[in-house]
């Protein structure tokens, strides 16, 4: 009985393990998303002090924007290095690291809406539209698009964690890995499209919904491909 109790309390503490880690993780996300909102806060104020609406037909315009937009490139390029090193330290494997980069990136971009309403009010619909990033050019769309996309990460992250902690560790192909960086790249060309038309009144019919939808399927599809290995 001793015995089974000591074999019980083994195999439940690289669960614990994750657990906090994954807390803790979870914070950072959350005050990580009220500095991204802050700072977009200061941004629209000095130039949209109107209102942020589509199209953003001053975008660019402004003598500001230049300076102002290549810190901003800065910014998001050290943000991610900041993702990175966050996943790095608290990952022990490269399953782990993902885990954790993806945890941290989608609790981030989610509460950074959080915030923003509870900070300005904005956004009035889960379809307003938002600029998503600036590297390596300017990404639109949805913000209801860019939740999903979080999300998913967010149940990917959870199932790997889960799974690595259970030692039921995810089994991905070299193949599996070029599908899942084929999906995200079609994600991504969809905001990329957007993101061209920002300043034009019809800037809605630019962002594909099919395509977008494709690429996130594709993804969630072979994520289900690389659990039932497991079975």
């Amino acid at each position: 009985m001793e015995i089974s109790e000591n074999l019980s309390d083994t195999s439940s503490k690289p669960l614990k393990t994750m657990l906090k880690r994954f807390c803790i993780v979870f914070v950072f996300g959350i005050a990580f998303a009220y500095i991204e909102a802050a700072v977009v806060v200061y941004l629209r104020t000095i130039f949209y002090p109107d209102g942020f609406t589509f199209p953003l037909t001053n975008f660019g315009i402004d003598p500001l924007w230049k300076p102002l937009l290549i810190t901003e490139i800065g910014r998001e390029g050290a943000t991610l290095v900041l993702i990175f090193t966050v996943s790095w330290l608290f990952g022990k494997n490269l399953h782990q690291r993902f885990a954790y980069f993806a945890t941290v990136f989608a609790i981030w971009d989610i509460f950074y809406y959080v915030w923003l309403k509870v900070l300005i009010d904005w956004p009035g619909s889960i379809m307003d539209w938002d600029i998503l990033f600036l590297i390596p050019a300017t990404w639109a769309g949805p913000v209801l698009a860019a939740v999903l996309i979080s999300s998913t990460l967010l149940l990917f992250a959870v199932i790997i964690l889960y799974r690595d902690s259970c030692d039921r560790a995810l089994q991905v192909s070299r193949t599996e890995w070029l599908g899942f960086i084929l999906a995200g790249l079609v994600v991504v060309v969809s905001f990329y499209i957007a993101g061209l038309h920002i300043t034009k009144p019809d800037f809605k019919s630019h962002f594909y919904w099919p395509l977008f939808t494709l690429g996130n399927i594709s993804a969630i599809a072979l994520f289900l491909k690389c659990l039932l290995k497991l079975k």
